[in-house]
């Protein structure tokens, strides 16, 4: 693969970003906005009347209900991450909003809205993380979808966002939306090939590809493109001495879980394991123990791949969770060993039972490798 300087790299995805593949048709420019405002404490106040077709508003579950459940009434809730005091933030992919969740199953509350979001074809607010120095700076940062392109932005709770980078290829499908910090506070960014097996080995294309940043939008390294050859990366989980995963999702065929290492080309090497049709639709890695655990929109469960200290399968796959929540998209360890797990039931995919879509944080089972029920 020859060498670019990451100035191309980033000057060419500038260039893609317009041209969406598959149908997608832009929907306009996105607009810049203003520096956001300091943190603030407790949730924006809200003028907007209630929708009578959106979801119940999110709250605590009654105490004779699924101890599983720690919010319910979402909209395909998609990015989660977890702060520093053992709550988590988490965002609704179409709508743009944050939420806090709280794991002793508190009513959640409204944080803000991010502006800008474009929700159409698989696009929308797909990722978050928080900042390593969440403690000092107090910043989220996200991956989401506007009018022309996605990007990676940050902003103070309850401020606004300021791009981090932008360009990334949007299409209609494969608009990726991995998200998750290094141990180094290294940013990494999982994106898509917009339907485009090509861009993915295009050494001239973000598309298809793990991205390495710094918490200003620069290349860690010789460069922004970390691993290619990818299709669609929904997801970037980090286990022990920073070893890396990633989702790589598929129209056709099946669904990956990638071992990454810096500079290879992952159309020509082969993934720690495949998640065949019907049982796919990954969407979420969480290294736990001595297992990465994926969640399956199509297969509706939780697959559990035992791994050894080189990123090989060692051992069976088990899976649980089959079929009792529906689809099952981001995972997420906690410092405990718990699994937070959102459902996506209102992605017009779905069925959705009248409480969802769901919050769950769960003990995995200890034959999979994590923690004992």
């Amino acid at each position: 693969m020859r060498r670019v300087s990451a100035g191309a790299l980033l000057l060419s995805a500038v260039l893609l970003a317009g041209c969406g593949s598959d149908g997608y048709e832009p929907s306009g420019p996105f607009r810049p906005l203003p520096e956001g405002a300091p943190p603030r404490v407790g949730p924006p106040p809200s003028s907007s009347a209630p929708d009578p077709d959106r979801p119940a508003e999110p709250g605590a579950e009654e105490s004779d209900g699924d101890p599983n459940v720690v919010a319910s009434g979402l909209a395909v809730p998609t990015g989660l991450a977890l702060l520093p005091d053992g709550t988590a933030v988490v965002g609704e992919r179409d709508t743009g909003r944050i939420l806090q969740v709280f794991p002793d199953r508190s009513p959640a509350r409204e944080l803000m809205v991010v502006p800008g979001v474009d929700p159409a074809g698989d696009g929308g607010l797909l990722g978050l993380a928080v900042s390593p120095t969440y403690l000092e700076d107090g910043l989220l940062y996200a991956y989401l979808s506007t009018g022309t392109d996605n990007r990676v932005v940050r902003f103070p709770i309850g401020g606004t966002p300021n791009a981090v980078l932008t360009g990334l290829p949007r299409g209609e499908v494969h608009n990726g939306g991995g998200l998750v910090f290094g141990a180094d506070g290294s940013l990494y960014v999982g994106t898509g090939d917009t339907g485009n097996p090509a861009l993915g080995t295009d050494p001239l294309s973000l598309g298809g590809k793990v991205l390495r940043i710094d918490v200003f939008g620069g290349p860690v390294g010789a460069g922004p493109a970390f691993t290619s050859g990818h299709r669609d990366v929904t997801a970037v989980c980090v286990g022990e001495e920073d070893r890396l995963f990633a989702v790589d999702a598929a129209l056709d065929g099946p669904d990956e879980l990638d071992a990454l290492t810096e500079g290879r080309d992952y159309a020509v090497t082969g993934p720690v394991v495949e998640i065949p049709p019907g049982d796919d639709g990954l969407g979420g890695c969480a290294v736990a123990g001595s297992a990465v655990f994926l969640g399956a929109l199509d297969g509706q469960r939780v697959h559990a791949v035992p791994v050894d200290d080189a990123g090989a399968v060692a051992g069976d796959l088990e899976e649980f969770l089959g079929g009792r929540y529906g689809r099952l998209r981001t995972v997420v360890a906690d410092p405990q060993g718990a699994l937070w797990i959102t459902t996506s039931n209102r992605d017009g995919i779905g069925a959705p039972a009248e409480d969802d879509d769901k919050v769950l944080r769960i003990n995995p089972p200890s034959s999979a490798g994590g923690s004992p029920l």
